[in-house]
């Protein structure tokens, strides 16, 4: 159990420091644009949700160590934090953004696993959950940025959100969940693609009206909710 701890701990940690190391040498050293190196730190993150499903062999020591890595990287990013230009290089919208995102973040992946892969037994919904989130809220963003052309607005939306983002994100979550169930074999192929369409559509939704960034949790879980739903009902 330690050992196993240890090994996936040390995994993780590993991949943080490397990947964001090479995000630091791009940001200081190439003209990367801020929204698109600002989407590269939320593709890091993201991405190690492999390490949580596939870096251990059992989910509840997988939990123990997003909380055990929320423990090393508060003390590290609030000195870190006190640095001039801090906020500047990590693209921070307000203060202390970066640190409360990881939080987020991390306190997701013990969620899911525990839901997904604990108590279904599904490492896929974990790894759906995510990924529809990531790629879609990425895309998104970009894209709306790019060629967005209608605004949504409306009480419960938060900032510049367009119609073409939105649209992106439905998309892009679609194509990742459709690939990721079939290719688990999770339902037959309709059904996979029943689950994708809703999936995406729920992820898209909650995005929109999520505020203060906090879609980091959000989508993920609405995502694994519907996943979940489809688990129970129309299992392969």
């Amino acid at each position: 159990m330690l050992i196993e701890f240890i090994k996936g701990f040390g995994l993780l940690v590993a991949y943080y420091l490397v990947f964001i190391a090479i995000a630091v040498v791009m940001r200081k050293f190439i003209d990367i644009p801020s929204e698109i190196f600002r989407k590269m730190l939320h593709l890091i993150v993201m991405a190690s949700v492999f390490i949580f499903t596939y870096g251990f062999q059992t989910w509840w020591i997988s939990c123990i160590a997003a909380i055990s890595f929320i423990i090393l990287i508060f003390p590290v990013l609030s000195l870190l934090e006190r640095l001039e230009g801090f906020s500047w290089f990590f693209v921070e919208r307000k203060s202390g953004e970066l640190k409360l995102s990881l939080i987020v973040g991390f306190a997701m992946f013990a969620i899911l696993t525990a839901a997904g892969w604990g108590l279904f037994d599904k490492k896929y919904i974990v790894v759906v959950s995510v990924l529809a989130w990531g790629f879609g809220d990425a895309t998104a963003a970009l894209f709306g940025k790019r060629f967005g052309k209608h605004y949504i607005t409306g009480k419960l939306v938060e900032g510049r959100k367009t119609l073409e983002g939105s649209l992106s994100m439905y998309v892009i979550s679609f194509i990742t969940v459709s690939v990721i169930l079939l290719a688990e074999g999770a339902f037959v192929w309709y059904v996979s693609l029943l689950a994708a369409a809703l999936t995406a559509a729920a992820c898209t939704a909650v995005e929109l009206y999520t505020r203060n960034g906090m879609d980091t949790i959000t989508c993920p879980l609405a995502s694994a909710a519907v996943i979940i739903l489809f688990n129970h009902f129309w299992r392969s």
